[in-house]
């Protein structure tokens, strides 16, 4: 037991400051690579691999040389393998990396200032209250920091103010936009109309329907915050990084629109924690 204190204290002594920045990142690396894939069908991909691997080193330990020969062989195109399988998640865990960057903390906020984000939030809950309560269906898209060019040049270009009024006209039954995906880019209603990219989860329940899977399909490829009215329930939906938060009242919808949007607020509240850190040491 000595022995094994002394061996620890030893291999502690040998460390240096860069092993320990070394080992932080790659457990920040593989603690964010699971959360990405840990709600998708690459979650139990990822159990047959561990367990691919386990009956391999067993083979090996029990001298089965047939069966260790042949997932040897399988496990030299693994590599090739893993790509290919999961090319949608490290797709999208690409394009997470692609759009962070230090001036996400005020990205939507960078270009609207505190009230216009209130009157944008207002009239939002307000069209979106009032499409619940006639169960009128509705697909509303919030820009963020991914720009959404290729998919605002898939409808018909507005470049409106927001108003309550006129997002209610937009989707009401019947009429030429209705059927699409509204686009509120730079504190505009930008166009109207839009196709939207629908999500390949299998997995979600079936009383969503396609404005559900399309709200979530975009949020799993840009961090656009996507408002859902369902058109059977008038049940309200937010989608955001490819999470569906459904069943909200007016009241949390605004809360939920305010905490997203309102990036500068966050941020304040983060440098406020860091100087009363500061001042407490």
């Amino acid at each position: 037991m000595n022995a094994f204190f002394d061996y620890m204290i030893k291999y502690v002594q040998l460390l240096r400051i860069s092993d320990v920045i070394d080992v932080l990142i790659v457990a920040v690396i593989f603690y964010y690579m699971i959360n990405l894939i840990r709600e998708t069908r690459a979650m139990q991909l990822v159990k047959g691999i561990v367990f691919l691997f386990a009956v391999f080193f067993l083979s090996q330990w029990l001298k089965l040389n047939a069966l260790n020969y042949i997932l040897g062989g399988a496990m030299q195109i693994g590599a090739f393998a893993v790509v290919v399988i999961f090319q949608p998640e490290l797709r999208n865990l690409l394009e997470r990396m692609g759009r962070f960057k230090v001036g996400n903390i005020i990205d939507f906020a960078a270009d609207t200032t505190e009230d216009e984000l209130d009157r944008l939030i207002e009239s939002v809950t307000l069209a979106t209250v009032n499409m619940s309560s006639t169960k009128t269906g509705a697909l509303i898209v919030i820009e963020r920091t991914t720009r959404l060019g290729e998919f605002i040049n898939t409808g018909t270009m507005l470049d409106a103010n927001v108003t309550s009024g006129l997002l209610e006209n937009i989707f009401v039954p019947n009429t030429p936009l209705h059927d699409g995906a509204v686009i509120i880019s730079n504190n505009k209603i930008a166009t109207a109309g839009c196709v939207l990219p629908l999500t390949a989860n299998n997995n979600l329940s079936r009383e969503l329907g396609t404005r559900h899977r399309a709200a979530i399909g975009l949020s799993e490829v840009t961090d656009a915050v996507v408002i859902v009215v369902s058109e059977e329930t008038g049940k309200i939906s937010i989608a955001l990084n490819g999470s569906l938060t459904r069943n909200l009242s007016g009241d949390s919808l605004a809360k939920a629109l305010k905490k997203v949007l309102n990036r500068n607020q966050e941020a304040n509240e983060k440098i406020d924690k860091i100087m009363f850190w500061r001042s407490k040491n």
